[in-house]
């Protein structure tokens, strides 16, 4: 089959390459638009892009796709299926309408759990001990399509944002090969999804990277490598500046403080106080400065026993 392959970041990278090592007819890519990074705001490709130019496959970068912008490209690339991990916009009806044997999505979790935009970290905020990528057709509702397959993945405490990540887009590259195998076959599953047991991924914005030590344990430990290495769980330290904590551990401790409350800063961790236990924070990105291990910062004398780490307030 002639594949039109639309996706943008490093998880639809590793589907990209996959597919094209193995073998499928990959007519073109479509990914956003290189965008400025970083403090010098140099323009950069997509990591989807920098892997299609090298190998040799035709790239287009729309800046839209309403109203038929794209549908003379469409028509020329004339893919027989298109195949779409993470591209970031929502298709119109013309492109989802046109291939022979229809557009799939890899999707990153176990749907109907975690539609939208982040299901890898609500996965992690949320305590999920299991997901997946799910092969699915697509439809104009938010990833409501019917589902071909599934690819589980268990989360380990020892998994943070970026760990489950690269885990999923691997598991992405097995589910859209083994959906791709199966389509080409006539033998793929058409299964709708239960509604009911539908959950909301929503992007995570500000607000969702401020951390209240005032919570259980779990949930603060889960919080923070959810958000692990980015963008980063906050706290607001009592000089008034944000700390990024980036990597902790739960312990067996028990205490009376005050939630946020620094209990000791002794062997190379922050002790904090929860709502019901301890945390040790181990790694961190102070304002205006790179992560550091817990040492470092201690080192600096950037936070003293008995100082209270509280929540930011975002609006």
């Amino acid at each position: 089959m002639k594949v039109l392959f639309m996706g943008t970041p490093d998880f639809a990278k590793t589907i990209l390459e996959a597919l094209h090592e193995n073998g499928h007819e990959i007519a073109a890519v479509v990914t956003q638009p290189d965008k400025p990074k970083g403090r010098k705001k140099i323009l950069t490709p997509p990591p989807v892009k920098e892997y299609a130019i090298e190998a040799g496959i035709p790239v287009y970068q729309p800046e839209t796709m309403k109203n038929g912008a794209f549908a003379d490209t469409l028509a020329a690339i004339d893919p027989e299926i298109i195949v779409v991990a993470a591209y970031g916009k929502i298709l119109p009806s013309y492109i989802l309408d046109y291939p022979k044997y229809g557009c799939i999505n890899a999707h990153g979790s176990l749907l109907p759990r975690h539609r939208g935009a982040a299901p890898i970290q609500r996965a992690i905020l949320m305590g999920d001990t299991l997901t997946g990528v799910t092969a699915m057709y697509m439809a104009e509702g938010l990833d409501t399509g019917d589902m071909i397959l599934k690819v589980e993945v268990p989360i380990t405490d020892d998994d943070n944002f970026e760990t489950l990540h690269d885990k999923m887009a691997e598991a992405g590259s097995r589910a859209m090969l083994d959906a791709l195998l199966a389509i080409e076959n006539g033998t793929a599953a058409r299964t709708p999804q239960d509604d009911s047991l539908s959950t909301y991924a929503a992007k995570i914005e500000n607000k969702d990277c401020a951390l209240s030590f005032d919570a259980p344990l779990r949930d603060v430990f889960n919080h923070i490598r959810g958000l692990s290495p980015i963008p980063g769980a906050v706290a607001l330290m009592p000089s008034g500046r944000t700390l990024k904590i980036l990597a902790a551990r739960m312990t067996n401790e028990k205490t009376d403080k005050t939630p946020g409350t620094v209990l000791s800063t002794t062997g190379g961790k922050i002790a904090v106080a929860t709502k019901d236990g301890v945390i040790a924070i181990t790694e961190v990105q102070p304002e205006g400065k790179g992560k550091m291990p817990a040492a470092a910062f201690l080192n600096g004398r950037g936070i003293a026993e008995g100082d209270v780490l509280t929540q930011p307030q975002y609006e």
